[in-house]
């Protein structure tokens, strides 16, 4: 452990060299690997995406929301059923799956070739108030309670069908005949793959009806048997997917799309069954459904519903998993310009420059998306952290930026957050008022820090989950070896956010200046400033907010005390070996929605980095607000410091361009270029927005103008006019930078 006295002694990773002038992106790309760009198609390379009418009208037919005319308002009362029949929460959980579907209404559009519309607008309750109060007694409960922000195995669910699927459970209902809680679980399993498989068989005999031999062929194979084709593949992931979300399930994660989807493409590509085109406009088809029902799914804000989508990366042997489908969905979500699919993309110090410069492209168009996560960094902490090397090549992300591993973690990435303004601000007042040096400060720094961790660690260790007995059906492992998700998986641990760190950094960086090592401001006369607000004291916030040191910089005094609160962090998740669940505890180093609670007045006053009360902090790793930053490359040289091996839940890197960034020819390579460059500075994510604040401002005046206007929020893309109001103020607030 480290004493405080090492804060400027502890060994800091030094951000490395970048041959160019630091306000500058015109980064030497001297590794351009043309031989791995040559194996990608020359129509996905060359060619601009042309889609046909239909699939913009369907578009524009989702986006104006027409197809909620079919939508119920009366829910199925399972409850009543429940109690009648005297059900176990296993058996109530399988019920609700089972119900939901049944009351579906079959919906099939003229021009859908993928189908199933949401119709129920809600989840009806399985237990009482008093019955659920009861049973959670003496447990804490995740959020909303049911298990969220996972992955299924979707590569395997594919492979094997539902029918698969369920010949496994009856297996395993014979092996494990004596043992009544697998019983329960398995059976439980069967019946809500058969709920699915229902389901799916009222939507095949409706298209019959109708004359729609292509649906009622399709359904014929899919989801129970193992899709033969992309166009099956797709129409089963978005059956099987969305009755996650009908079994009370939320932030439901697609995982490695690329990855599982790319034998099916790649075998009706060489088979001459689709072109290219066809097959962007069965994938655009695709995206769009994700887009139907995204406004009835459980999120802090409109739009935080968690589809998020991985591409690129290496493959679970470690080789290059980049193929055509890769660029296909960055081509077609660019075209399309939705919130959903949430894309983001794995790289490495190696990626291709024209990978990049099409990612790029997203950026141009406002989109915040890909989130970008480094290899280079990512896959070596997991391994470091516990998990197994093929598991950690094999990395997706959660809702936002978590890392998991799909079908095999059952994982609570975000049972919290601590504020570490907070912790700096409580050790300032304190540490003045009993007249302690800087030394002393960041004792009680750390101290709080370790405060908040135990907090909320305590408060989680006797976390109760539901049963999940369908979700449990498509991850690994669980039906073969008869246990329910709500009893753990593969990985088990939890994520803590390390919450607005820069401004945390920025406040010591200012006092250790002004108070300890020069004499600008008494201490006294600070607790005075801070607790007027500045009021009357302009002179110290001149000194503290214009005349410090600030993370983003690339300054040695704030950028070790950033390693350094993040040190601290890390060591106060590492001293506990055992989360309640058999799993860790991950320190991250995003804010997720934390930014603006945690700067809401009634919990936080004015703080010492020259803040003033009720201003917000910057978003996951991002300087603070309203200050001076030299440019975007040394923001990425400031946060490149942290020691990423430990701080390992995610949290990217966040920044704003103005929208004059991409006005020449050449922007979106030089873009491309500043990611390359965020790579080899062996930073872990990133993620992009372009914003101008007279139009966001014009937004908030005339919403009915700018429906369609997408930014980054936190970890994810949403309607900035379906924002609450104190979102909307924060982006607007952001810095915006140019190359």
């Amino acid at each position: 452990m480290h004493s405080t006295a090492e804060y400027g002694a502890i060994k800091m990773k030094t951000a490395p060299s970048i041959n160019q002038e630091n306000r500058s992106v015109g980064v030497q790309y001297d590794y351009i690997q043309q031989t791995r760009v040559s194996k990608i198609n020359e129509f996905l390379r060359s060619k601009p995406v042309r889609l046909g009418k239909p699939i913009y009208e369907y578009r524009d037919y989702i986006r104006n929301g027409l197809h909620k005319s079919v939508r119920q308002d009366k829910l199925p009362d399972i409850l009543s059923e429940c109690d009648n029949k005297q059900l176990s929460w296993m058996e109530r959980s399988a019920l609700l799956t089972q119900r939901m579907c049944e009351a579906e209404k079959v919906v099939i559009e003229p021009h859908e070739r993928i189908v199933f519309t949401r119709t129920l607008c809600g989840i009806p309750p399985i237990y009482s108030v008093e019955q659920w109060d009861q049973l959670i007694k003496g447990k804490s409960v995740h959020e909303l309670g049911p298990i969220s922000n996972i992955c299924a195995d979707w590569g395997m669910v594919l492979s094997q069908g539902l029918l698969g699927r369920k010949a496994i459970a009856l297996r395993g209902l014979q092996q494990y005949a004596s043992d009544s809680e697998k019983v329960s679980f398995l059976k439980a399993s069967i019946q809500t793959l058969d709920a699915v498989l229902e389901l799916a068989g009222r939507y095949a005999r409706k298209a019959q009806v109708l004359g729609r031999k292509d649906i009622a062929d399709t359904l014929a194979q899919v989801p129970a048997k193992p899709p033969r084709s992309f166009r099956e593949a797709l129409q089963f992931l978005r059956i099987c997917h969305s009755v996650l979300w009908m079994s009370s399930h939320y932030h439901v994660g697609l995982g490695r799309f690329d990855q599982y989807m790319w034998p099916y493409l790649q075998a009706d590509i060489q088979s001459g069954t689709l072109s290219w085109p066809q097959a962007e406009e069965l994938l655009a088809e695709f995206f769009i459904c994700l887009n139907k029902d995204s406004d009835l799914y459980p999120g802090i804000q409109q739009g935080d519903n968690g589809q998020s989508l991985m591409l690129g990366g290496v493959r679970p042997d470690g080789t290059d998993g980049v193929n055509e489908l890769t660029w296909m969905a960055m081509r077609v979500g660019c075209e399309l310009s939705l919130i959903d699919p949430k894309i983001n993309l794995r790289i490495s110090s190696e990626t291709d420059l024209e990978l990049l410069v099409l990612a790029s492209e997203m950026t141009r168009k406002g989109l915040g998306f890909p989130q970008y996560s480094n290899d280079d960094v990512v896959i070596p902490a997991l391994v470091k952290f516990g998990y197994d090397l093929e598991d950690a090549r094999d990395y997706s992300v959660a809702a936002c930026w978590e890392f998991l591993i799909p079908g095999r973690g059952m994982e609570v990435v975000n049972v919290g957050a601590i504020s570490m303004p907070k912790a700096v601000d409580k050790a300032i007042r304190e540490g003045i008022a009993h007249h302690e040096d800087f030394e002393q400060i960041l004792a009680r720094t750390k101290a709080d820090i370790f405060l908040q961790v135990d907090e909320i660690v305590r408060e989680k260790y006797n976390l109760i989950l539901p049963p999940a007995p369908y979700y449990s059906a498509l991850m690994t492992d669980m039906l073969e070896q008869g246990k329910d998700l709500s009893a753990g998986a593969k990985y088990n641990n939890y994520g803590i956010h390390g919450a607005c760190a820069s401004a945390a950094a920025d406040a010591l960086a200012a006092i250790k200046m002004h108070v300890f090592d020069g004499s600008d401001i008494r201490p006294e006369d600070l607790i005075s400033a801070l607790n007027a607000d500045f009021v009357n004291y302009d002179e110290i916030y001149k000194l503290l907010h214009d005349e410090s040191p600030k993370v983003g910089n690339n300054e040695t005094l704030p950028d070790d005390l950033l390693v350094l609160l993040f040190d601290y962090f890390a060591q106060a998740c590492e001293s506990y070996p055992d989360n309640g669940r058999g799993g860790k505890i991950r320190p991250g180093s995003g804010s997720a929605m934390y930014y603006a609670w945690l700067a809401n007045k009634d919990l936080l006053g004015a703080t010492a980095e020259g803040r003033r009360a009720g201003e917000y902090f910057g978003a996951n790793l991002a300087p603070s607000l309203n200050i001076k930053v030299n440019g975007p490359i040394s923001i990425l040289k400031s946060f490149s410091k942290i020691d990423y091996e430990r701080i390992i839940n995610g949290g990217p890197i966040t920044i704003e361009f103005s929208d004059s960034v991409f006005n020449s020819a050449d922007s979106t390579r030089k873009v491309g270029m500043f990611v390359h460059t965020f790579a080899k500075l062996g930073c872990q994510q990133l993620q992009l927005n372009t914003l101008r604040s007279d139009i966001l401002k014009e937004a908030q005046a005339y919403p009915e103008r700018y429906r369609n206007l997408i930014v980054r929020v936190w970890g994810w893309s949403g309607y900035f006019c379906e924002l609450s109001n104190e979102y909307q103020e924060q982006i607007i607030s952001r810095a915006k930078f140019r190359m």
